[in-house]
């Protein structure tokens, strides 16, 4: 088992966020925390490569059809189908459409936590209710509400691994083992550095 400190974790800047051109405020708060950046490209992701992502997990689409019913009920609108894998696979084409519209930036991140702390400083899934402080919360206005309305997925700038069994399959999807980069960072000999007995000479 790796070392907490090794945690690492997917991050995708998603269309959106390169055209609102928040790539630099992104990575400015993950390298703030103290994480550091192992790898990253720059690419149009393909339609292939996009569903491979969200099927990872082979329920996903029942999972997020179910979901998605669930949610159109409690707000009393009728869900275009009762079927969870018929409207998991509509929500799976939305996301297609959304991620291959235009460049995104595919990041993995490494350090202690790396996966609960890059959703926290992302914030939630919709923007609308994401806490002020937040990627989402400080820089989208979108809501499910009008995602719906316009028939299309929630624009949120950034995408985030949920778990980090999920974050080692999605690296493993988007990078190749040689361009994920071992190396020292200074900052952590004192982030890391259990007693602290390093600083002073």
């Amino acid at each position: 088992m790796e070392h907490i400190k090794t945690d690492k974790t997917l991050v995708i800047i998603k269309p959106d966020g390169v055209q609102r051109s928040l790539i630099g405020e992104i990575i400015n708060r993950y390298e703030r925390l103290g994480l550091k950046l192992i790898a990253a490209k720059f690419l149009i992701p393909s339609e292939g490569l996009i569903e491979k992502h969200y099927t990872i997990d082979p329920e996903w689409i029942r999972k997020v059809g179910e979901k998605s019913i669930k949610s159109f009920i409690a707000k009393n609108i009728e869900p275009p189908s009762n079927d969870p894998i018929e409207f998991g696979k509509k929500v799976l084409g939305r996301l297609v459409k959304y991620l291959s519209s235009g460049p995104v930036v595919a990041m993995v991140w490494q350090g202690a936590h790396a996966v609960d702390l890059i959703r926290k400083i992302n914030g939630g899934t919709e923007p609308l209710t994401s806490d002020i402080g937040t990627i989402r919360g400080d820089f989208v206005l979108d809501s499910y509400k009008l995602a719906d309305v316009e028939d299309r997925c929630i624009r949120n700038v950034v995408h985030a691994s949920g778990s980090h069994e999920e974050a080692l399959e999605e690296i493993k999807s988007w990078f190749r083992p040689e361009e994920v980069l071992n190396y020292r960072l200074i900052q952590e000999e004192i982030l890391y550095d259990v007693n602290l007995d390093g600083i002073l000479e």
